[in-house]
């Protein structure tokens, strides 16, 4: 199978949207995108740079003041629009997904569901950003409190989730009245290419949406220096998250940083043990491990140490390695050859810190980038495993003794994005939702991602939230008015 088998060709762009076109760019600059599967060329996208993105972004300002101006109900119909062309399109668009990105069709397909319920959410909360009317201190005032978009924004999103990332900031831009040009990785351009195309079917106008495809670096900093950009949103590395932050410091932009996490997986004795393993494989090997919010570190009181290693271990077993094509894969293939070397690293540096390991550990076949699930027991807390992101497949596993204990290991590190906790006893529980620093915490449940609720982290995870009432805020300006003469 392959893009032979999509039912619109017309989805498959090897061009980029700006200007209100689709533009090729420079035709001796050209990025190529793989297949991390088959390893095969799906074919190439333009390598724009600072000339193209000054355009866009003049488009989009130019866009700007038409979009904002129009009734937030005119912009719900059109975002709605948008949700609808996605769900028509549902199949070829996870076809694209697990082409160039490698998870397996079904999750591709949930991504699409996921990333269209942005969509659907936004269009609503489109026509929920109420002001307020203060009581006034003097008799002479009224005071009154708008929400007034910000301007044209940048987004920046990764690989893992090339289409829900892109829909869960630009469906909350839009719904503001803002404008959008999106930057998506270049390792997975045609997700977004298709979600321009779709944005186009479904009447966003012309210079609202735009797409620009390339290498970060010219794109992303000329977005980040520009004074008419007014809000950079975010996705990706600690590290990057940073030198943003630093740059945007000379316009004093807005920011939306959704950076790495190093989430803690908490199982107690009083633990329902099928239900933890239930919730450990889905939290730990979805997308093969390459979510910011998935199980980086199992921490397992001393009682059920034993016993859960044994059915954990028995479940990932169970797991199918391939082609994200193929029937019953539950996991696909790496990113890249540096995320298969990464894990080769976990692997040896957990076994030169003390660990055992029980399963997996290596590359499944030479030259391709598939890694076996792995579980690793008896982790030190000194092993890379436990310091920093994995974002593979590898599943550490931590003995500990009293809650107190748990709770210190599962602060230990400078990420706060996503925890997850395991128990029955109420009071434990309560603990737990106090004293876990993260950003979201996940109780007796291993999926934790919808588009109700506010996503996001806290310490060096960043800060911001997408998605829910309070995703649309990251977006809109508060103005105080005072009127006088009454």
């Amino acid at each position: 199978m392959s893009l032979e088998f999509l039912h619109r060709q017309e989805l498959f762009k090897q061009e980029a949207y700006w200007r209100g076109s689709w533009n090729e760019g420079n035709p001796d600059l050209k990025i190529q995108v793989q297949n991390p599967a088959s390893l095969e060329v799906l074919g190439a996208v333009p390598a724009l740079g600072q000339k193209e993105t000054l355009e866009a972004i003049d488009t989009s300002k130019e866009a700007f003041s038409d979009w904002s101006a129009r009734p937030a109900k005119e912009r719900a119909v059109l975002i709605r629009n948008w949700a609808d062309k996605m769900k028509k399109n549902r199949e070829d668009l996870a076809l694209l997904m697990t082409l160039e990105q490698g998870k397996p069709l079904n999750e591709s397909r949930g991504e699409i569901d996921y990333a269209s319920s942005f969509l659907e959410w936004f269009a609503e909360e489109a026509k929920r950003t109420y002001g307020d009317i203060i009581p006034s201190h003097r008799k002479d005032t009224k005071i009154e409190v708008l929400k007034l978009p910000v301007g044209v924004c940048g987004i920046l999103t990764p690989w893992n989730f090339p289409s829900s990332m892109i829909t869960r900031k630009a469906a909350a831009a839009l719904a503001a009245g803002c404008t959008v040009i999106s930057k998506p990785s270049e390792l997975t351009p045609f997700s977004a290419l298709a979600l321009a195309a779709l944005a186009q079917e479904a009447g966003i106008p012309e210079g609202v949406f735009q797409v620009l495809t390339g290498y970060p670096e010219e794109i992303a900093n000329t977005l980040i220096d520009h004074p008419d950009v007014k809000k950079i949103s975010f996705t990706g590395s600690t590290r990057v998250g940073k030198l943003i932050m630093e740059r945007s410091s000379k316009t004093l932009k807005r920011l939306s940083l959704e950076l790495g996490g190093n989430a803690p997986f908490l199982i107690f004795d009083d633990a329902d043990l099928e239900a933890a393993v239930k919730g450990s494989i889905l939290s730990k090997f979805r997308n093969s491990g390459q979510t910011c919010v998935c199980a980086n570190r199992f921490l397992v009181q001393k009682g059920i140490y034993n016993e859960f290693i044994s059915l954990f271990s028995e479940a990932v077993l169970q797991l199918k390695t391939g082609n994200g094509l193929e029937k019953d894969v539950n996991v696909g293939p790496l990113i890249n050859e540096a995320a298969v070397l990464k894990m080769e690293h976990h692997v040896e540096n957990a076994k030169t810190t003390g660990a055992k390991l029980l399963l997996g550990g290596k590359r499944i076949e030479p030259g391709k980038l598939f890694f076996s699930p792995t579980v690793i027991s008896d982790v030190s807390e000194d092993s890379l495993s436990m310091r920093e992101e994995i974002f593979g497949p590898i599943a550490p596993i931590y003995r500990f003794d009293s809650v107190e204990e748990a709770i210190q290991i599962a602060n230990s590190t400078p990420s706060g994005l996503a925890a997850y906790a395991y128990s029955t006893d109420y009071k434990k529980i309560r603990l737990l939702s106090e004293r876990i620093e993260s950003g979201m915490l996940g109780i007796n449940e291993g999926l934790i991602s919808s588009e109700q609720v506010p996503f996001g982290g806290v310490k060096e995870s960043g800060f911001g939230r997408e998605g829910s009432k309070y995703g649309i805020h990251e977006y809109l300006n508060v103005k105080y008015v005072c009127i006088g003469g009454f």
